[in-house]
């Protein structure tokens, strides 16, 4: 089967996982391709074997994009087309509207306005009626499409497509996220009683308001012994230095920048934290889990379902900061715990979060909309 993913970013946790599951398209024998923005995600999706296109998509009425998009359609000519984003699910559905093409959209997440709409969110921004009622006809519009399907990475969002989108039940598939070969093929990084240093605790992801860091800089503020560690960038890092400021050992957290592969940085923690408003199948929590890592998440949308709480990590509740210095407070405190937690989740991750079985279930996705 010949498989066109697009993608219109070129960082997070969506582009991460289209890179997982374009590189095991091509090992499963398919005929796969990339299309997205120039960066690191396509020059590593093509030294696996994977065509990659340079087509970016700035805005949704980016025509430029979209007519570059479409070059890419004609030149590739797919047997199904997959949109790893809400951009590219906008643009790229409306294309293959108009050309009878069969389609697979990927709801990683839902608009800032309407996270409280997922069980376990928080609100994250005001939602406006009218902007509410726009973005659910349009997405329940686009889900009408012919030959076309969603797929979600938890059943958290399945169950808001159909219950507040609209989409019909049969045409919604929980598919969760997994990670590729490479992250399991690590030994297990283990929690070291004997290294010397406070207890390391990483953030890994995109600085946007949804991930809420300044919760988890105000709890690492009040736990003794953690030093973080936060990976990534965003527009909400001056927001982020300025709390780090503002606290009483600013010393204690530190910013590693934009990391293309995390592995190394994220093998080296002791525990890696998200502190979300909301969430789905979170690539930042599977790829700590595959390493051994225990994590430390917030109970919303999907990561219950990825997460068991007390087994694999811990999960409190979101803006929670008392939960959260608590929760940072007995990891800190008891290596045995992070070493059983961490190789909890790697079993999980291998049993349930392999990207090998998340491909054969999207393929399953692709005959069924390509007839």
């Amino acid at each position: 089967m010949r498989v066109l993913q697009l993608i219109t970013q070129d960082r997070g946790g969506p582009v991460d996982h289209a890179v997982e599951v374009a590189v095991e398209l091509a090992r499963q024998g398919h005929r796969s391709h990339l299309a997205g923005p120039p960066g690191p995600h396509l020059v590593a999706a093509a030294e696996q074997g994977v065509s990659v296109h340079v087509a970016g998509i700035d805005r949704v009425r980016d025509l430029r994009g979209a007519r570059a998009v479409a070059r890419v359609l004609a030149e590739v000519r797919p047997d199904v087309l997959h949109l790893q984003d809400r951009r590219a699910g906008l643009v790229g559905r409306a294309l293959a509207r108009s050309r009878s093409l069969p389609s697979v959209y990927t709801l990683h997440g839902v608009p800032d306005q309407l996270a409280g709409l997922v069980p376990g969110n928080l609100p994250v921004a005001p939602a406006h009626r009218r902007d509410r009622l726009r973005y659910l006809r349009l997405e329940a519009l686009l889900a009408r499409t012919p030959r076309s399907a969603v797929v979600t990475p938890c059943r958290a969002l399945a169950d808001y497509a159909h219950e507040h989108v609209g989409i019909p039940a049969d045409l919604v598939h929980a598919v969760p996220n997994g990670v590729g070969r490479s992250w399991l093929a690590h030994d297990p990084a283990g929690a070291d009683p004997d290294r010397p240093g406070p207890v390391r605790v990483t953030w890994l992801g995109l600085m946007q308001p949804v991930k809420r860091v300044p919760d988890l800089v105000a709890a690492v503020d009040r736990a003794p012994g953690v030093h973080l560690r936060l990976v990534g960038d965003g527009p909400e890092r001056p927001r982020i230095e300025a709390a780090v400021a503002a606290s009483a050992e600013p010393g204690r957290v530190s910013f590693a920048g934009f990391r293309a592969d995390p592995a190394g940085i994220l093998r080296d923690a002791d525990v890696v934290a998200l502190t979300s408003a909301a969430e789905a199948c979170p690539m930042a929590l599977l790829q700590a889990m595959a390493l051994g890592v225990p994590v430390l998440a917030t109970r919303v949308g999907g990561v219950p379902e990825l997460v068991r709480d007390g087994i694999d990590g811990i999960l409190v509740d979101p803006g929670d900061i008392d939960q959260l210095t608590r929760a940072l407070a007995d990891l800190a405190a008891d290596a045995g715990l992070r070493r059983r937690m961490g190789a909890s989740g790697r079993r999980r991750v291998q049993d349930h979060y392999r990207i090998d079985r998340t491909t054969r279930a999207l393929v399953d996705v692709y005959e069924a909309v390509a007839g």
